[in-house]
């Protein structure tokens, strides 16, 4: 019982640390994005009474879901890729904005980024003054992310039957509008939305 009390407050101790280092996460993101990757990693929102690590950032620490999962995954790359720089504060004071190190790791995961191209951009980001701007164009043209698959046929029909069915409302409403237009606008629409219904075929 004792080891167990004393558990729940070091869990508990820890848990506001975490909060703290939200308060002050414009001034140290690495900080923040250390305790986010313990949390996660150790369940430890689980034992703080929520559903899942995004719902504990998000009520808990009001910080978006989407900005957690950059800060954890940026965190992961400086795990792997700089690990002595996690322990060298003066570092980590120079580091770049997690933005910047979440593209790194997207590269990384799309396959994009092996040591030799790491190599290339490592000086630019740790070795001199960082242009937060110019680095992130820097990066986006060496590590492209692929373009949108399309979206599903279906799916696209419907939007085009809708945005034509809004448009033939549209026109036949308005007084300066022919009425022969409005109608063309109409069947437009009907054969949109026929075309959606059959699928595209």
């Amino acid at each position: 019982m004792i080891a167990e009390r004393k558990e729940v407050r070091a869990s508990e101790a820890f848990r506001a640390q975490v909060l703290e280092s939200a308060r002050r996460f414009k001034a140290s993101w690495v900080e923040l994005a250390a305790h986010l990757w313990r949390v996660r990693s150790e369940g430890l929102w689980e034992e703080w009474g929520y559903a899942t690590f995004e719902a504990y950032c998000s009520k808990e620490l009001r910080i978006r879901r989407t900005t957690a999962r950059k800060l954890v995954a940026s965190y992961g790359f400086l795990a792997r890729r700089e690990p002595e720089v996690l322990s060298d504060r003066e570092r980590l004071n120079r580091a770049p904005s997690f933005e910047v190190i979440e593209v790194l790791s997207r590269a990384e995961e799309r396959g994009q980024l092996d040591d030799e191209a790491y190599a290339a951009v490592r000086e630019s980001l740790w070795e001199r003054p960082v242009d937060e701007s110019e680095i992130r164009r820097e990066l986006a043209r060496r590590f492209p992310e692929p373009e949108p698959p399309p979206p599903p046929v279906d799916l696209e029909l419907r939007r085009f039957a809708a945005q034509a069915r809004k448009l033939a409302r549209e026109l036949g409403g308005s007084s300066r509008i022919p009425r022969a237009i409005a109608e063309r606008a109409a069947a437009l629409a009907e054969d949109l939305e026929e075309l959606a219904r059959s699928g595209g075929a």
